[in-house]
């Protein structure tokens, strides 16, 4: 999942090494790597889902000692003594407010660029903001785009495979630049497909329509596609949301729901109720 930005707590360090790294939308598209990562060493314990610390070494724009960005593990795997991390990384750029000026993001970067071979320092695993709850006749409400798609996968395995079954309604929205961008739709990551034959899971994907669309703009056509289905799982005090992935996702569905409501007032007194309730989860970057 793309960058964070945490305190850096840098304790509880682990040396990592790069065992692939590909890329998996099309050069027309943003950039975004299937990163493996082999860490050599029993003891490190995790759960899919969870966020693991990349420190990137220096010398930094600021004068900063450290530069420590969080992303989520996609999928994790024992392998031999060690253990295999998958990252799912977006190639990040910024624009200086002042100067208009295009930046690289350092985390990002330095990940796409690692070659196999390469050592990345981890801190970690952390626990995730992404909790499961404990009545599974609840409502589960996931929207992300680009590389939130990272948890809301390890969500589906924890309840389908290791929960042996969800009682509640599942629903994922996850908007895309484009077809061939959608990173469960593509080969690499078809592993939603196993969830398809699940009576209470359905999958909604939408992709850009116009040029200058994005992910965000899909993402919204995917929720006013299907406004009223969402709009009654919002009825029930069992449905929690979950919005992961660019700003713009959790704007966009913000917009959808006001829509709805009547008003934007209406839709956010709503939204704050989720929140108190801790039926709120919000996980964005810009």
């Amino acid at each position: 999942m793309s960058e964070f930005e945490f305190e850096p707590g840098v304790s509880n360090t682990t040396l990592a090494v790069v065992s692939a790294s590909q890329r998996i939308t099309p050069e027309s598209t943003d950039e975004v790597r299937q990163i493996q990562l082999h860490i050599d060493e029993p003891s490190f314990y995790f759960l899919e889902g969870q966020s693991v610390g990349v420190v990137t070494p220096g010398p930094h724009p600021y004068g900063n000692k450290l530069h420590h960005r969080y992303y989520t593990i996609a999928k994790a795997a024992p392998v031999g003594d060690g253990v295999d991390l998958e990252l799912l990384v977006r190639r990040c750029f910024y624009i200086d407010d002042v100067s208009g000026e295009q930046y690289p993001g350092e985390a990002s970067n330095y990940l796409c660029d690692a070659k196999t071979g390469d050592a990345v320092t981890l801190t970690g695993p952390y626990h995730s903001p992404f909790k499961i709850p404990a009545d599974s006749t609840s409502n589960l409400l996931m929207l992300g785009t680009g590389t939130g798609i990272a948890p809301f996968r390890a969500f589906l395995r924890r309840i389908y495979d290791e929960q042996k079954g969800w009682k509640g309604q599942v629903r994922l929205f996850f908007g895309a630049r484009d077809g061939t961008g959608m990173l469960y739709m593509n080969d690499l990551n078809n592993d939603l497909a196993h969830y398809y034959d699940q009576d209470t899971f359905r999958a909604i994907q939408s992709v850009r329509g116009a040029i200058l669309d994005d992910a965000g703009d899909a993402l919204k056509r995917g929720v006013e596609g299907h406004v009223d289905a969402i709009w009654s799982l919002l009825q029930s005090a069992k449905t929690h949301v979950y919005l992961a992935g660019m700003k713009k996702a959790a704007t966009a569905f913000d917009a959808a729901m006001a829509k709805k409501a009547g008003s934007d007032e209406a839709w956010q007194a709503i939204k704050q109720g989720l929140i108190e309730d801790k039926r709120w989860t919000e996980l964005t970057y810009h």
